[in-house]
């Protein structure tokens, strides 16, 4: 037998038109769009889930904190009314302990030789009725609360001549 023998092909050498190959490749295209449209779909859908699994978390650790914060309300009200009178309570022992050293340096400037009949203390002012046996020990205590730091003025009210007890004297002094 010959070695070459003829072949016989009884279907001719079909080309696909080119309407159906862009047909075919239209088809497969928009499937895998659609697959892949359907994959994000459903990502979105379940990261909604969780989102939503977190808004409902933090509402409900919100309502917790809500809930201690409100139980914690009156101690904290409690704690804020102790710390204002603390800090009130510590302003009048700061006046206290300014008024009396100026109360004491006051009673210290008044010479020997004065006798004080009267000494009145108000928030800005002294006001004294003394007496003394002469002008000389008046004019040292004058000098004296001129020179004393914390004297915004000196007033001399009134001064009698008593003979029964020397020079008597009314001084206010206002403080700085």
């Amino acid at each position: 037998m010959p070695d070459n023998l003829p072949s016989i092909n009884f279907a001719k050498d079909k080309q696909i038109p080119l309407f159906d190959k862009f047909m075919n490749w239209a088809l497969t295209v928009g499937r895998l769009i659609v697959i892949i449209t359907e994959v994000i779909a459903i990502i979105a859908f379940v990261y909604r889930f969780s989102l939503d699994e977190k808004l409902v978390d933090l509402h409900s650790a919100i309502k917790q904190k809500q809930n201690i914060i409100s139980v914690l309300k009156n101690d904290e009200n409690k704690y804020r009314n102790l710390q204002d009178r603390i800090a009130l309570a510590s302003t009048f022992s700061e006046k206290a302990i300014s008024s009396n050293k100026t109360i004491a340096d006051i009673v210290n400037l008044i010479p020997n030789q004065v006798r004080t009949n009267n000494l009145i203390f108000s928030k800005d002012r002294v006001s004294m009725d003394v007496s003394m046996v002469s002008i000389s020990s008046l004019t040292d205590f004058i000098e004296s609360l001129k020179n004393y730091p914390n004297m915004k003025s000196i007033s001399i009210d009134n001064i009698e001549n008593k003979p029964s007890v020397g020079l008597s004297v009314d001084i206010t002094t206002m403080l700085k």
